[in-house]
């Protein structure tokens, strides 16, 4: 991958501000508070993971960072500029890829076309659209070879890494996976693991991830648990305690 970010102020010797950060945010779907006062960094060029069990309100978090909810109070700021009053569509072109639950490829278009759709993300659109960048490919070997083949006749995990492939042609500065491993063989989820691994020692892009598989999380440099829409837990994964395992993770 060619993509590279610096991790320091250009000029400045001083460390740059990170790529994303969440202060005090509240989310309610009427009346329901389900985001409560959430505090959350996400470095540049790190992966973070944000862990806990089913319906505490990860998924909200990251849809009011995309744009599709919007909080009652807080703040966004994303590469230094607050990006709330931003659509989705904005935020896309700003630098965020985003891979939701249900990877929503396009199932009656081929491989290609949806690798293609990536470029609409682009803040500026290259000058050849019509080709996949090699690069694509290094990460996901599976997808040159299925490049004319309809989205909706590949595998759960083929799907997953063809939405991250997607997101990817975008060229985000901050990739939002949510559950990318949910449903997926154990195989396919070590290919998705190395690939994401590989996209920020490579790139420099940070990767914000919501994940229960404990390998996958452990792959993060750093993870905040939350429970009934807060924050109630945060480190550094090398820390990550199986108490800390038991409570957040545990089925």
């Amino acid at each position: 991958m060619t993509q590279t970010y610096s991790t320091v102020a250009s000029g400045s010797g001083v460390a740059a501000s990170p790529m994303l950060q969440v202060t005090g945010l509240n989310v309610y779907y009427g009346e329901s508070h389900i985001l409560r006062n959430v505090d959350l960094t996400v470095p540049r060029g790190e992966m973070v993971c944000l862990i806990g069990r089913n319906g505490v309100g990860k998924t909200t978090m990251l849809k009011t960072l995309m744009g599709l909810l919007k909080p009652r109070s807080g703040n966004i700021i994303f590469d230094g500029q607050p990006i709330l009053g931003k659509t989705p569509d904005r935020r896309a072109k700003l630098g965020i890829g985003y891979v939701p639950q249900g990877r929503e490829v396009i199932p009656r278009l081929t491989v290609k076309e949806n690798l293609l759709l990536g470029y609409e993300a682009r803040a500026t659109r290259p000058q050849n659209t019509t080709e996949i960048p090699e690069e694509i490919y290094e990460l996901f070997p599976v997808l040159k070879t299925m490049l004319t083949r309809m989205g909706g006749d590949l595998s759960g995990g083929q799907q997953q890494q063809l939405a991250i492939a997607r997101a990817i042609m975008g060229q985000p500065q901050l990739l939002v996976l949510d559950e990318p491993t949910e449903g997926i063989q154990p195989s396919i989820i070590l290919d998705i693991e190395a690939a994401v691994k590989r996209i920020v020692a490579t790139t420099g892009i940070s990767v914000l991830l919501v994940e229960q598989h404990l390998h996958f999380v452990r792959q993060a440099d750093r993870y905040y648990a939350m429970q009934k829409g807060g924050i109630v837990a945060s480190g550094s994964t090398r820390e990550l305690s199986n108490e800390v395992i038991q409570k957040f993770l545990a089925v």
